[in-house]
């Protein structure tokens, strides 16, 4: 217990899923949340289930597509906390297309929400967290950022952007002596409304599911709480010596 006691975290895309399971474990472990979503009750949820564990969580809606909501945000979290230690980039979006069906609205829409996202994040989280003496930038790619899979095209440019633009911030942040540490997390699949609506749009959901568990030599698939842990271990002061890497967190998908 107390792993980020008394840290303020700032959590994208926390309304389900990935997200949601972060928020609810960095809370455990002391630190106060700010829960941001583009669905309002979802990320109310959120908030609930935090407050109800006895932890402190503010709300905000946002489209991490749009750079002036997140200046917006990123001043709210200064009112309301004061400080800014930990900034989760998680919110994400797919489309179940190859090169050849994706539109360039899809591609796009992908790189705004996954990309650009990202980008402003780590931009404008920037001076509040040095003011805030440093911190830990997380940020969520894939395997996808690492390797290529034909039905997920747009998907993959943009998880393989955050992985590399991880690295740029995390030797800029060294070299100015911010205290900041910036590292990428690569899940392989974890069971969410994301995954299940991906591998929904294949075909058969028991059908491709069935194929995306054979992928995973560990023989399940991930839950959220999985990646949480990785998140927790990063927002924390043990990882003080990690920066610019990639922490894959697949079930063994990428060494078959």
């Amino acid at each position: 217990m107390g792993r980020v006691e008394d840290k303020v975290a700032l959590i994208t895309g926390a309304g389900m899923g990935l997200g949601r399971a972060a928020a609810l474990l960095l809370a455990s472990e002391g630190a106060r949340i700010i829960v941001t979503d583009i669905d309002p009750a979802a990320g109310a949820a959120t908030v609930g289930e935090v407050t109800e564990n006895g932890s402190e969580a503010h709300f905000l809606v946002q489209d991490v597509a749009d750079p002036e909501r997140w200046l917006q945000v990123i001043q709210a979290a200064k009112d309301h906390f004061g400080r800014l230690d930990i900034l989760v980039n998680n919110a994400g979006i797919a489309f179940a297309k190859n090169i050849e069906e994706t539109t360039l609205d899809d591609w796009r829409r992908t790189m705004a929400v996954n990309a650009d996202g990202v980008f402003f994040g780590c931009k404008y989280a920037l001076p509040l967290m040095k003011a805030s003496g440093g911190g830990s930038i997380i940020n969520l790619s894939s395997i996808d950022g690492i390797i290529g899979e034909a039905d997920l095209a747009a998907y993959c440019a943009s998880k393989g952007a955050v992985r590399t633009l991880t690295k740029a911030v995390a030797v800029h942040c060294a070299d100015q002596k911010y205290g900041i540490r910036c590292n990428s997390i690569h899940p392989g699949y974890v069971w969410t409304p994301q995954t299940e609506k991906y591998l929904g749009d294949l075909g058969s959901l028991e059908q491709e599911k069935a194929k995306a568990l054979k992928r995973h030599p560990i023989g399940f698939l991930g839950e959220p709480r999985d990646i949480a842990y990785m998140v927790l271990y990063l927002a924390s002061d043990e990882s003080r010596f990690v920066t610019g890497s990639e922490m894959v967190v697949d079930g063994g998908y990428l060494m078959v």
